[in-house]
């Protein structure tokens, strides 16, 4: 990372810190208030520590007026004393409450963005790595608060208020502290920035690349284990850490030369200043509780100096841990609701796509160029065609996953670009070829689109789905975990929590993945029929990759390329002589492998997993 790369991060890091602080000004202005207040108490204390040495070295006559004096001072600095802790414990109190505040809205915040990150950038990023970004970046939060408030903020004040109260006895002392401050602070300020922030940015970089690594490689746990692949795995990890060992070490390292280069400077400062207040009492210009006075206040300001050190390296880190986070919110969501959107409301289900045209980013040809269909309200069709034909594109640009270049998508006669994106998924059902399920109840993944239902509701869909035999041999029948993903299920158990899932969610529109295809033979001919009654009555649209899938469907549509080349029943398309579907329906009939829908029985292709 570049120099200015570093030190613009940190900048975007701390304005981003400060405009929430604003939010909460007036616990911040708590929190200052009493560390300020508490400094001052720290910062007087060395003054009557000074008048403590006056007073029993003024009065060797009477001894009773250099006691009276002495208690005084002391009472002082007892008064101080307990005013420091008790404005100290009210500003930790205050700061508590607002670190908590900030943590739980950070999290939350970018959670909602990751959230509503368009697919692509879901398919392009390891769950294990944002979660670890968004953990790192809250927890910075806590060390930044800390740094600023507690720490970087009182040490400040105490250097400025003893150079004014060295500087008003002397001038020469108040200039030398002052400017030996100022010097040790710049420099160590400019080693974090240029010096450790870089090697601490790559070192959370691969940091975050361990957690991508792990994660990947526990979720796919099944995979490795088939395989017998545990070694594999293991040496594949253990070169991403060999990676973070070399650049761990490395940021490490620049900040222990960090903080030795700051020691130094330190040492040679309290040298020079122990010298000049020793050159002002040889001069006559300090009694001894002036010299109390100085060595004492200079060892306050050697202490807050040593801690800045230590703050500023801790502020950098912890920059460097919150920056990630940060630009989440600097990315912009993939799909946003337009200013003044309404929610859109579907009763018949009837679909238009009027003169649409679209592309993927960075490509130059539209997948779909001035494509036109309507779908008439509880018409039930079928989407059939090689990989890449544009099924799943279809399917995505109805869910809005993507906006349309050109031209419009009607829901009922509402545009869909132009309503609350939530409102439209919420009435459009899904069962995915790969139905994933939430490691949660079985009751709660059938109960997901619709939180809210009735236990009877939940038993009704499952059986429906002819999910619910199967459920109740669980161990803790409905209630009983799935693992993450539904991994302690089988592919056609999963399959039916996804159908059970639609039954219960009844919404006007319903789209189908081949929901049938991780189903056992009789398993299958019971979850044909249940499909039948679920699209009764409402717009379907199946996605076909086993043509035995849509022959009972109203309307088959063979898409090529964007564009529909075939569209009909069944009987009429299996009639048609030279036809794609007749040709597909053929080979699929004899058994054979046939490039493009052996792909799409194995595994679809990559736009199906992004959609997924």
């Amino acid at each position: 990372m570049s120099q200015r790369s570093s030190e613009n991060a940190i900048r975007e890091v701390l304005t981003f810190l400060l405009r929430h602080w604003w939010r909460e000004k007036w616990f911040v202005a708590w929190v200052a208030g009493c560390m300020l207040s508490a400094t001052a108490a720290d910062l007087l204390m060395p003054v009557y520590s000074g008048h403590l040495v006056d007073a029993l070295a003024a009065h060797p006559v009477s001894r009773a007026m250099a006691l009276m004096a002495a208690i005084r001072a002391i009472a002082m600095m007892a008064f101080l004393g307990v005013s420091l802790a008790l404005l100290r414990y009210a500003g930790m109190a205050g700061i508590i409450r607002l670190t908590l505040r900030l943590m739980s809205r950070f999290a939350g915040q970018a959670f909602w963005r990751v959230q509503r990150f368009s697919t692509d950038w879901h398919a392009n990023n390891f769950a294990g790595a944002i979660v670890r970004r968004i953990t790192r970046g809250m927890w910075a939060v806590d060390m930044m608060d800390d740094i600023l408030l507690l720490d970087l903020l009182p040490a400040l004040v105490v250097l400025v208020g003893s150079s004014l109260l060295l500087g008003w006895h002397w001038p020469i002392m108040g200039a030398l502290v002052g400017a030996g401050a100022v010097a040790y602070i710049t420099i160590s300020i400019l080693l974090s920035l240029y010096y450790v922030s870089p090697a601490s940015r790559l070192s959370n970089a691969q940091d975050t690349r361990i957690g991508a690594a792990m994660a990947d490689s526990i979720t796919c746990n099944t995979v490795v284990k088939s395989f017998g692949a545990e070694r594999r795995e293991d040496v594949r990890l253990g070169r991403v850490l060999d990676k973070w060992h070399r650049r761990t070490a490395r940021s490490w390292t620049f900040a222990t030369r960090n903080g030795a280069a700051q020691q130094l400077l330190l040492q040679v400062l309290r040298a020079v200043v122990l010298a000049c207040a020793v050159w002002l009492w040889w001069k006559g210009r300090a009694t001894a509780g002036d010299l109390t006075f100085v060595l004492t206040s200079y060892f306050i300001v050697h202490g807050y100096l040593r801690d800045i050190g230590q703050h500023v390296r801790n502020l950098q880190r912890s920059a460097n841990d919150m920056e990630e986070m940060v630009q989440f919110y600097a990315r912009p969501l993939g799909i946003e609701d337009r200013p003044g959107a309404v929610p859109i409301r579907v009763r018949e289900g009837e679909i238009v796509y009027d003169h649409v045209t679209f592309r993927y980013a960075g490509q130059t040809d539209a997948l779909f160029e001035d494509f036109s269909l309507r779908i008439r309200s509880g018409e039930r069709i079928g989407l059939v065609g090689h990989s890449g034909s544009g099924k799943t594109t279809f399917v995505k640009l109805l869910h809005r996953l993507y906006d349309a270049d050109s031209g419009s998508i009607l829901v009922d006669g509402q545009d869909i670009s132009h309503g609350v994106q939530e409102s439209l998924r919420a009435q459009i059902a899904l069962v995915p070829q790969e139905p994933i399920l939430f490691h949660r109840t079985l009751a709660e993944n059938i109960a997901y689109g619709r939180p809210n239902a009735p236990m009877h509701e939940i038993e009704a869909a499952a059986r429906l789905a002819n999910a619910h035999d199967f459920i109740v041999r669980q161990p803790k029948g409905y209630q009983t975990l799935v693992g993450e993903r539904g991994v302690k299920l089988s592919g056609g158990e999963r399959q039916r929590v996804a159908l059970a899932r639609a039954f219960l969610a009844n919404t006007p529109v319903l789209v189908l993945d081949e929901a049938t295809s991780s189903l056992d033979s009789e398993s299958e001919a019971l979850i044909q029929e249940a499909m039948e009654r679920l699209m009764a009555g409402r717009t379907s649209i199946v996605i076909a990759h086993r043509l035995s899938t849509v022959r009972m469907l109203d309307r088959i549509l063979v898409f090529e390329r964007g564009r529909i080349i075939e569209e009909g029943t069944h009987e009429e398309l299996v009639r048609r002589i030279g036809g794609t579907y007749q040709r597909l329906f053929e080979r699929q009939a004899l058994g054979l492998v046939v490039d493009g829908i052996d792909e799409e029985e194995t595994g679809f292709n990559d736009e199906a997993l992004a959609y997924e």
